[in-house]
């Protein structure tokens, strides 16, 4: 019995000696993930990272950044307003309403949230009121932004013709002028 343990007790020192004096963590140049988290770091601004993931496209992932932001900052304008950019991306445009509708109410001076509300309303088909929303954001924005121009005129395309929106108040006829040839005639109905 105590040749047992005299040979488990040497197979022990024998690991032991062979292990690296960091025991079982892994080293940070190693293949796997660092151990632990420096706490006395400061964190990278959720928002931050939440702007880039959505210039990525990635729009769940920049979802979680701006709830990670709301968390640390509160819920202020900026991030109402980032929160319901990320819901109009993934297509939940009630969602994306609702948050940019209380963006604006925390910062009636902030355009982004103005500008992306009225593309909610837009994709809504709701043109006169996107045409509105969009107005006070160009005010807001005194013009400077090429983005807001082209959805107020945009929507106010749409509030002056908004019947092709809706195909079944015209009527499409395809005529055959030739061989190969065809026309595309719409009348209104």
């Amino acid at each position: 019995m105590r040749k047992k343990w005299v040979g488990l007790g040497l197979a022990f020192g024998l690991l032991a000696a062979c292990e690296t004096a960091g025991g079982l963590r892994s080293l940070p140049d190693g293949p796997y993930a660092p151990y632990g988290v420096n706490t006395k770091e400061q964190s990278v601004d959720g928002l931050l990272v939440g702007h880039r993931l959505m210039a990525a496209g990635e729009y769940e992932q920049a979802l979680k950044a701006y709830l990670r932001a709301a968390a640390e900052q509160g819920l202020t304008a900026d991030v109402l307003s980032a929160l319901g950019s990320a819901n109009l991306k993934l297509g939940r445009l009630g969602q994306a309403e609702k948050l940019l509708r209380q963006a604006v109410k925390a910062d009636e001076t902030f355009p982004p949230a103005w500008n992306n509300l009225g593309v909610v309303l837009m994709e809504q088909g709701r043109y006169a009121e996107a045409a509105r929303v969009f107005q006070t954001a160009f005010a807001l924005d005194s013009g400077e932004s090429a983005e807001i121009r082209e959805n107020l005129l945009l929507a106010l395309e749409k509030l002056e013709d908004p019947a092709y929106d809706d195909p079944e108040k015209y009527s499409f006829a395809l005529v055959r002028r030739g061989r190969g040839e065809y026309l595309l005639l719409s009348t209104p109905e």
